[in-house]
């Protein structure tokens, strides 16, 4: 099929104001002919401003009761209407454009399919901040993500000695697709999901990466059996590390060690 002139990337700003891009992202930005920025504060919407004379934001298509997929699906059509006009965009997402936003990896999809190139560039994620933050390594103990809705309504075999992160427990439970956060009710099921694996007095710790270099990360922790009272924000991850120690297969170890012997090592 041939490539038509009209094209998008999506890249990543990183999420703390103006430390986490990278010097690629900001030059498919600078160089665009249109940028759409999705940006989770309106410091950082300024600093995207600076860097091209046609930014538009996406965050108007957002709106309390109304069903987040009418959302993505408008901000694709946005993006595409101005790539179907042979334009070279840009759209510029907070933190990772992969990671937990549904929108780029539409749009990106659709650009595809119509003949237009789209490629997309990674950024610093919430997850990348998290390691650096609180010190963790997914490589010590093993590591599980999962959203929380989806953590809640799935069956799952959970290694609690391994660290399970759960992202946007602040939205835990709801699937209106409609509410920005959901009440204490509905992380009082996680907390009750979480318990049949965890003891109540387990610590886990809630997380939110800083936005502004001024600001501080939260990094808060508390008991497995407060979770359903503390105060979570949309964003807000949870963080619980293993409970229990890992339980050596000694078969594998000695089918491993035999092979070990056999190479002589």
């Amino acid at each position: 099929m041939t490539t038509k002139q009209g094209s998008i990337v999506c890249v990543g700003v990183g999420m703390t104001l103006g430390s986490h891009i990278t010097p690629l992202s900001r030059s498919h930005i600078e160089q665009a002919d249109v940028v759409f920025s999705s940006a989770s504060d309106s410091y950082v919407e300024l600093w995207i401003n600076e860097m091209n004379s046609d930014v538009r934001s996406l965050q108007p298509f957002y709106a309390e009761g109304k069903d987040r997929r009418q959302t993505y699906r408008e901000m694709v059509d946005a993006m595409m209407t101005e790539v179907r006009a042979g334009k070279k965009v840009v759209g510029a997402f907070y933190g990772h454009p992969g990671v937990f936003a549904l929108a780029p990896h539409k749009v990106i999809q659709q650009a595809r399919e119509e003949g237009h190139h789209a490629h997309m560039e990674p950024g610093i994620s919430a997850e990348d901040c998290l390691y650096a933050d609180m010190g963790l390594d997914p490589g010590t103990h093993g590591c599980a993500h999962y959203e929380a809705t989806q953590f809640m309504v799935n069956r799952k075999v959970v290694d609690t000695s391994a660290l399970l992160i759960l992202w946007q427990v602040g939205m835990a439970g709801d699937r209106s697709q409609k509410a920005f956060t959901s009440d204490n009710r509905y992380r009082a099921l996680l907390q009750e999901c979480l318990l049949t694996f965890y003891p109540g007095s387990h610590h886990v710790a809630l997380y939110e990466a800083a936005v502004l270099p001024i600001e501080d990360v939260r990094i808060e922790w508390l008991a497995l059996n407060e979770l359903s009272s503390a105060t979570v924000h949309q964003h807000t991850t949870l963080v619980i590390p293993p409970s229990h120690s890992k339980i050596e297969d000694s078969e594998m170890v000695s089918r491993l060690n035999k092979l070990k012997n056999s190479d002589g090592v």
